[in-house]
């Protein structure tokens, strides 16, 4: 009898030490806080995954920059410090031109035309990512990208020398077209730098604007729609391929959820936002001179950004222009 309970004992141990080393737990850092649009997203997407894994694969979420600031995500997620992440793509655009097509102003200004634009650069984009170690498991945008100032804006002359919170090469590029002087400031510290003064003027998205409380700071919001940048989660390859297939399997089907998902509430949310943005502040449509200032500024960054890319990004833009 005592040799059956022995027995019993270490079958139960190794079973259970099995068990445990099937469960997997990933630390999932975003630059964004929890209330946000995407990170809300994130965690539908979480609790999709750990409910058809039956928790084989728990994930952990870090907003706000909490584990890894979000301009240091990507660095993470590939140097495997992070197994899975979310970045902002035109964030990374210094490292390779292609990474900021999506935030060229006056390309793609509607979902329809952002989600063509990404159908059209998805090959090439996730192939940049492939060669880096990391796979993109779903793509979301943002809402219309507008201007925020201080004061009344009526022109592009009007930004020049205004201090211009830029969050990758694209809106630093902009500040240097109009005159303005580029402040990098990441979205987690756009509060404390509009506080402070370090930050007079810039080019985000109306949850962006929202989520910052911009108008204890500034009260013009400009709906001039220049671009829809995209968010990415993405996840370090080795972590992936080490998952069994059904796991696999079940992190690919939420993820094509979470990215259907999440392209629904950016549209449904940006009237949203756009409503407690007026309730705080003045929200205009551009004068005709700015519109057009703005749209200068986009078909020179277009030129830009050819004369970088070459005939992978003639393609491509040929591609979306069909």
């Amino acid at each position: 009898m005592k040799a059956l309970w022995r027995w019993l004992m270490a079958f139960g141990c190794a079973a259970f030490a099995a068990a445990a080393q099937a469960q997997v737990q990933w630390d999932m850092p975003t630059g964004y806080p929890a209330n946000n649009f995407h990170t809300e997203n994130i965690e539908h997407f979480r609790k999709d995954v750990e409910q058809a894994t039956g928790g084989k694969l728990k994930i952990v979420v870090h907003p706000a920059g909490s584990l890894f600031k979000a301009n240091e995500i990507k660095r993470a997620v590939q140097g495997g410090q992070a197994p899975i992440g979310e970045i902002i793509i035109s964030g990374f655009s210094n490292e390779d031109p292609l990474f900021g097509l999506d935030s060229i102003p006056f390309l793609a200004t509607s979902y329809e035309d952002a989600r063509r634009l990404w159908q059209a650069s998805k090959d090439a984009i996730e192939a940049r990512f492939a060669k880096q170690g990391m796979k993109i498991l779903y793509t979301v945008p943002w809402q219309p990208q507008g201007i925020y100032s201080a004061k009344p804006i009526g022109s592009a002359a009007d930004l020049k020398g205004m201090k211009w919170r830029a969050y990758n090469p694209q809106t630093s590029r902009i500040a240097q077209l109009v005159g303005a002087q580029p402040v990098t400031i990441q979205a987690a510290e756009l509060s404390q730098a509009l506080a402070t003064g370090a930050v007079e003027a810039f080019m985000t998205s109306s949850a962006t604007g929202y989520d910052s409380k911009v108008w204890e700071q500034v009260q013009y919001f400009y709906d001039v729609r220049a671009w829809l940048p995209k968010n990415a989660v993405i996840v370090n390859q080795r972590a992936f391929d080490a998952l069994d297939t059904a796991t696999r399997q079940a992190v690919l089907q939420a993820a094509a959820a979470a990215e259907e998902r999440g392209w629904k509430a950016s549209t449904e949310k940006n009237d949203w936002y756009l409503d407690q943005l007026r309730k705080h502040m003045k929200v205009e449509k551009p004068s005709p001179q700015l519109q057009a200032d703005m749209q200068k500024v986009g078909e020179t960054m277009i030129q830009d950004w050819i004369k970088q890319t070459g005939k992978e990004g003639e393609a491509i833009l040929s591609a979306y222009r069909k």
